[in-house]
């Protein structure tokens, strides 16, 4: 399918390979079909797929251009997208083998592979550089922004930059209050600077999103909310439009069940923190609406799918066939991209050879090191998405509703709400609707742990705590700690029984932990039967979060935690041995179950008293 550019987009693609172009574009005017035309252009001028290299912030972004690659690329249909953390973790793992830089935080490696860049120690490995694609670069702040321009400048390459500064959300990465205003677009300016009349500048402002006017309260913001201070009332003046539409009422009656069932419609709820996010699902789940939260732009789900091939195949290898009958058996969402993921699974393990085979081993070492291709990621499936304004950047949906912000919160820059908002406002085709504030004044984030907590009316019980990926252990397979059980048969029960959305419970094992510094173990309990256990890293959250409501004497443990969900069930990569032993098959791979959600603690009979 061809969809003819209009002269803005044809401008941006018919740009020579060595020229250095900076793009704005607003939401919703074919930013991504445009990069997509752009690629095949540059691959049919000649380049091949390796001497490109295209980055994005987020991987919901780079899954978007993925999908878009493979539906309209042509010459570009296998040039590969990475988020700016994957890239910079394979330059380093490549350049410093040594260190474990899968350990590492994202913002320490983004930070030491801006210095290796610099001080030229990556010039033979990106010698064949030739282009640079850069999407959502609004989003550039602090480590991140100095990497890419040392990219850029380093290696004199051409490149096609995009974004727009109406969209820079993410200056609260940087903790410096002041910082953060100098960083909010600075890369915009120092684009500017380094390259001067080099720059070619040019725009996309045509909007193609919005199909009924509906959609359309928040665009009338744009050109004020792309300067880096704009007026001091804008946020004001943001949220009252939005709350000039329509308000669409409590989840929980029968309209918003109709409304929000009907699996032709795509839906966002999108509300300002993750906190009133999961506030959001849990009345969701109360009215019986399936939905997905949405997971962290850095989150990296390996696919059951995986797992299943894996203890499918004792060999070293797959092929084709094989492959083709692990695919007949998945859900309809997997097994109708079965081509382009064969295609990935080759290049990502053929390292430069011809082959019609899957090597396991090298799969499995991408899988170990974290450096599966995004193209390969487990894929959230659902016609309702919750989500935060910050994570749904990039997305678009039919209908959007939008959780009231409220009056802007004094510790933030209001320039940064009002661009958040006007994100969140600016994801809809058809119609941007409202809905109440999502309120709980006994939850709030507790810095300890870093995550939202509810607490009881005096501050010195907790009644609940985030729950999230890495949650759950991976050590060992489910059924080899803490809990016994046939290990071939409970992976059977995780790939055919347990299903994102279903609700899990955390069951304390015990009284008293053994452990200093960690809570007893609890198991995670699906319609009564143990599937995983906690991981240390939650038992570690659990106890450095009782301990810190200043109690005395020895923290009170909850017996069970409630309303805890199933994210997905993910493919676990660990000892060999130990995967053997539990009759897994030598590969040391198998399935464990991904939680997310906001766990409810339950003490015993005077629990409820508490709250």
């Amino acid at each position: 399918m061809t969809v003819v550019l209009t002269e803005e987009q044809q401008a941006v693609v018919g740009q020579p390979v060595d020229a250095c172009v900076l793009v704005t574009a607003g939401p919703g005017s074919g930013k991504t079909y445009t990069l997509v035309r752009r690629l095949d252009a540059l691959v049919s001028k000649g380049l091949a797929s390796g001497e490109i290299l295209v980055l994005s912030f987020s991987r919901a972004a780079v899954r978007e251009l993925r999908v878009r690659l493979a539906r309209y690329g042509e010459a570009a249909r296998y040039v590969r997208a990475q988020t700016f953390d994957s890239w910079a973790l394979e330059l380093l793992i490549e350049l410093e083998p040594d260190v474990d830089w899968r350990s590492r935080s994202f913002d320490s490696r983004i930070e030491r592979a801006a210095q290796v860049i610099e001080a030229g120690r990556g010039d033979d490995l990106l010698d064949d550089l030739l282009h640079v694609v850069v999407d959502e670069v609004q989003d550039l702040v602090g480590s991140r922004r100095r990497m890419v321009e040392a990219l850029l400048e380093r290696f004199e390459v051409g490149f096609t930059v995009v974004g727009d500064p109406a969209q820079s959300i993410y200056g609260f990465q940087v903790e410096d209050p002041n910082e953060r205003v100098f960083e909010t677009n600075r890369f915009f300016v120092r684009l500017r600077e380094i390259f001067g009349d080099q720059l070619v500048e040019l725009s996309l402002e045509k909007n193609f999103r919005p199909r009924h006017k509906e959609a359309e309260p928040a665009l009338t913001f744009s050109e004020e909310l792309r300067y880096a201070q704009p007026g001091p009332d804008v946020f004001d003046r943001l949220r009252g439009t939005l709350l000039g539409t329509d308000d669409f009422g409590p989840l929980d009656d029968e309209f918003a069940k109709a409304a929000l069932d009907d699996a032709r419609v795509t839906t966002a709820i999108l509300c300002r923190s993750n906190g009133q996010a999961m506030l959001v699902s849990e009345d969701l789940y109360r009215a019986g609406v399936r939905h997905r939260l949405q997971r962290s732009a850095q989150d990296k789900v390996v696919p059951a799918w995986l797992g299943v091939m894996f203890r499918a195949n004792e060999g070293s290898f797959v092929t084709r066939q094989m492959f083709s009958e692990l695919m007949s058996r998945q859900p309809s969402e997997v097994s109708d991209a079965a081509d382009l993921l064969w295609n990935w699974l080759i290049r990502s393990t053929a390292h430069g050879r011809s082959t019609s085979v899957v090597d396991l081993r090298a799969l499995r070492g991408l899988v170990e090191s974290g450096r599966l291709p995004d193209e390969l990621v487990d894929r959230q499936e659902s016609a309702v998405v919750v989500s935060s304004y910050h994570r749904a950047k990039g997305l678009e949906f039919d209908r959007v509703i939008v959780a009231d912000p409220g009056n802007a919160d004094p510790n933030i820059d209001s320039a940064e709400e009002a661009r958040a908002l006007y994100v969140a406002m600016t994801r809809a085709r058809d119609d941007v609707m409202w809905i109440e504030t999502p309120g709980d004044r006994q939850m709030r984030r507790n810095k300890v742990v870093d995550r939202w907590v509810r607490y009881a009316w005096n501050d010195r019980t907790t009644l609940g705590l985030e729950v999230r990926s890495g949650d759950v252990s991976t050590e060992v397979p489910p059924g080899e700690q803490d809990f016994e059980a046939r290990c071939p048969v409970l992976q059977q029960y995780l790939e055919t029984e347990v299903e994102p959305g279903d609700e899990v419970v955390l069951e304390r094992s015990y009284d008293v932990s053994l452990l200093s510094g960690q809570s007893p173990p609890y198991l995670v309990m699906h319609r009564d039967r143990p599937i995983a256990t906690a991981s240390r890293r939650f038992r570690q959250v659990l106890c450095s979060l009782q301990r810190s409501v200043g109690r005395r004497g020895d923290p009170w443990w909850p017996l069970r935690i409630s309303g805890v969900r199933v994210d997905a069930v993910e493919t676990s990569v660990g000892s060999e041995s130990a995967s053997l032993d539990a009759g897994l098959g030598p590969h040391g791979v198998w399935l464990t179950p991904r939680l997310s959600g906001f766990g409810k603690f339950h003490y015993g009979r005077h629990s409820e008293e508490l709250a």
